[in-house]
């Protein structure tokens, strides 16, 4: 199975809001541009589908920003990945309209890649965007490291 890129951005755009979720001023879409070198226009119309799904509330003007609408721990990526990716044909047989299979009514290899992708979204259904977002535990002494997560901020 491969998502397609705006799954990913859309991904990417609820863990960096999940990360920030307890800050003050809400996270900006040039902010998570920058840290993921992602088009900012491209996010810009990643951002209104979320907000769209009721998974991110948005402000304009200074000040603005967005931020999630729920607790990360009610955002199951599994419905995620189902709002945001618009086609799970594995194969072209899965759709009967446009395949040009010979073999589909003798094939038993639809049945497996049909139960394979119920297996891919159900493990999907079972991780929430808590899941995804590394917990930081506070210094404890002078000698703790910090763990650095590329395109995950950090708190100062």
């Amino acid at each position: 199975m491969h998502l397609t890129q705006w799954t990913d951005y859309a991904l990417r755009v609820l863990m960096y809001c999940a990360a920030y979720e307890n800050r003050d001023q809400p996270v900006t879409i040039s902010e998570i541009a920058q840290a993921h070198g992602i088009s900012r226009s491209h996010l810009t119309k990643i951002v209104r589908q979320l907000a769209a799904l009721d998974l991110l509330d948005t402000s304009r003007g200074r000040g603005g920003g967005m931020r999630l609408m729920r607790p990360p721990s009610d955002i199951v990526v599994g419905a995620v990945v189902r709002a945001t990716e618009s086609n799970f044909e594995m194969v072209e047989c899965f759709g009967s309209d446009h395949s040009t299979c010979r073999i589909s009514s003798n094939c038993n290899l639809k049945g497996v890649f049909e139960r394979a992708t119920r297996s891919y979204l159900a493990v999907l259904d079972g991780v929430t965007l808590a899941d995804l977002v590394p917990v930081r535990a506070m210094p404890t002494s002078h000698s703790a490291r910090r763990v650095v997560i590329p395109g995950v901020p950090m708190e100062p």
